[in-house]
């Protein structure tokens, strides 16, 4: 059997150019080889590799075989194998032939170029998901790197738990996405004529709401503040105005009257954007009241809080919805949270450049949590891990000085 070597070390490119833009990666098969090692820095992921099998659509990668190599000549490979740690197993079926051409081709937006019919191509995104992934470093390397790092003997820390490593590396990696790190999801929706949306799954706080012209380009959607809410509690009342309860003795709950009436309000009297259709039925800008029968003199200008006419969200809490104003109703927003970084996988990465003030922030906290440690050393390490976040957070803003002067040109304004 061929010798098989081992995937290069975690930190280094281990991914050729074929395998980072196409996401494919070839072999050739000698009779006796049963396991060939992908070096892809997407892991693999098999479902089932009987395509006739639920679970066959999990999985993220197809396998081709060709007797020539040629194209026209590959062909889904769809027998028996199974897949461990990148590695794939064919023992199941016995070695490929000798000098028998295989591919692994993780699934692509364009569906790769192995396969004979649309069936066989390798459709999905999992190589796009991989683009720009060398900018990070995976969690479980931020864990593996600390300790070897900074534990063991003539070390600060002479022994710890990995599970504590662990816990302080999930908190720091929470703690750095609310404010340091590039942790902002954002989604693309269409609002419904219900008004509201879902939050997002792994939703923590909301950075900012779009909405998107047909020119693509985005007009922010302000939250309501002050302007309106959405009740948490809708209790349903008797003529006496007591709560109602069911058979169970539970407050009975419909729904909420201040929202269906935010819904249906004209955005028009709030903000006294007024057309001339407006006008000739009846309205006046210069009446607080919207009708020329009550009175002159009331309105005397608009409020710069409420004069846009991009519309207004506000977060309902009761149902875990976003709400919007009537004049959203199947507008196109995009819809930007942040994340905590740990809902998903994929999230759980490092930035490099915010690399060393995650092993700052672990090592304090390991320190600072254990007794008989010498104040001096508390402080030290304190003091370490806010300047390593502050140069993180500089190093992160992403500020370039032509960028600025681009902003700032043909400006009649001294830059001081």
């Amino acid at each position: 059997m061929a010798s098989i070597i081992s995937p290069p070390n975690n930190g280094l490119i281990s991914e050729t150019g074929q395998q980072y833009y196409s996401g494919s990666q070839t072999f050739r098969g000698d009779g006796a080889q049963t396991k060939f090692i992908t070096t892809f820095d997407t892991n693999l992921y098999l479902g089932d590799w009987n395509s006739q099998l639920p679970n066959y659509a999990l999985n993220n990668f197809k396998i081709y075989t060709s007797l020539t190599g040629i194209p026209g000549s590959w062909s889904e490979y769809l027998t028996d194998f199974t897949v461990t740690d990148n590695v794939i197993d064919f023992v199941n079926t016995g070695a490929p032939a000798a000098n028998l051409f295989i591919a692994v081709q993780l699934t692509i937006l364009t569906g790769g170029k192995y396969g004979n019919t649309q069936a066989e191509k390798a459709f999905g995104q999992a190589v796009e998901d991989n683009y720009g992934g060398y900018q990070y470093v995976k969690l479980n390397d931020i864990v593996a790197n600390f300790m070897v790092g900074y534990v063991g003997k003539d070390k600060l820390i002479p022994t710890v738990k990995r599970t504590d490593v662990i816990f302080f590396a999930k908190r720091t990696l929470q703690e750095f996405s609310y404010d340091t790190l590039k942790s902002i999801k954002s989604s693309e929706l269409n609002i419904p004529p219900s008004l509201t949306l879902p939050l997002p799954q792994d939703y923590v706080n909301y950075v900012r709401t779009s909405w998107i012209d047909a020119s693509g380009v985005q007009h922010i959607i302000y939250p309501t503040n002050n302007l309106t809410t959405s009740p948490y509690n809708t209790q349903l009342q008797d003529a006496s105005g007591i709560p109602t309860q069911d058979n169970f003795g539970n407050d009975t709950e419909g729904t909420s009257i201040t929202q269906d009436r935010w819904h249906g309000a004209n955005d028009t009297l709030i903000n006294g954007r007024f057309d001339n259709l407006d006008l000739n039925n009846g309205m006046n800008p210069y009446d607080f009241g919207y009708g020329v029968l009550n009175g002159y003199g009331q309105r005397y200008g608009l409020d710069p809080s409420l004069s846009q006419s991009n519309g207004w969200f506000n977060l309902n809490e009761r149902e875990n919805k976003l709400s919007f104003s009537g004049n959203l109703a199947g507008r196109l927003i995009v819809f930007e949270y942040i994340s905590d970084g740990l809902a998903y996988d994929l999230d759980s990465r490092v930035p490099k450049m915010a690399e060393e003030a995650m092993y700052a922030n672990i090592l304090y906290h390991i320190i600072a949590g254990r007794i008989n440690q010498p104040e001096y050393v508390v402080q030290r390490l304190k003091k370490e891990k806010a300047a390593k976040l502050r140069n993180a957070k500089i190093r992160l803003s992403n500020i370039k000085i032509s960028e600025i002067s681009q902003v700032m040109r043909n400006k009649s304004k001294w830059i001081k």
